[in-house]
């Protein structure tokens, strides 16, 4: 694991059942510019994980660090929290949709949940700009995945 002297003083820390090195592959592979740092093991047996075992993943999702623990089924992720990503072009918002679907669900206005239980929203750069439009804000309220054509459409009605 790399050290935290590294970090920016804030960073997302996740904490997952047993199985952050598969969510961090997984993360790696659909977000370019991204990469694994480096991992942490267990020094000594404990109850919880035996000597050897990965403890934490930091990794780093185009230039913003995280670290993954395998913290155990203690707790789960919820909508409460999710990342945000903007995309510029309606391009970019179909491929993060398909990717971090799979496996997981919709759930409405560009937020997703992904396979792991993490909450992302999935938004046009230009969704604020567009929301201060009745209608574009009525039609993003029907959406799962955001169509920016039919915001643009909706904000000048």
């Amino acid at each position: 694991m790399t050290s935290f002297v590294e970090y920016p003083r804030i960073s997302p820390f996740l904490w997952f059942d047993g199985n952050a090195e598969e969510a961090v592959e997984f993360y790696i592979s659909v977000f370019k510019n991204s990469r694994k740092l480096g991992e942490f093991r267990s020094p000594t047996d404990t109850p919880s994980t035996p000597k050897g075992m990965v403890l934490t993943v930091s990794f780093e999702l185009d230039g913003l660090r995280f670290t993954a623990l395998n913290g155990g089924p203690g707790y789960k992720f919820t909508q409460a929290v999710s990342f945000v990503v903007r995309c510029d072009k309606q391009e970019e918002v179909d491929y993060y949709w398909e990717k971090l679907t799979a496996g997981g669900e919709e759930i409405a206005c560009g937020w997703l949940k992904d396979k792991f239980g993490l909450c992302w929203q999935i938004v046009p750069a230009r969704t604020m700009e567009l929301l201060r439009h009745p209608g574009a804000m009525q039609a993003m309220m029907k959406m799962k995945k955001l169509d920016i054509a039919e915001l643009e459409r909706a904000a000048k009605s």
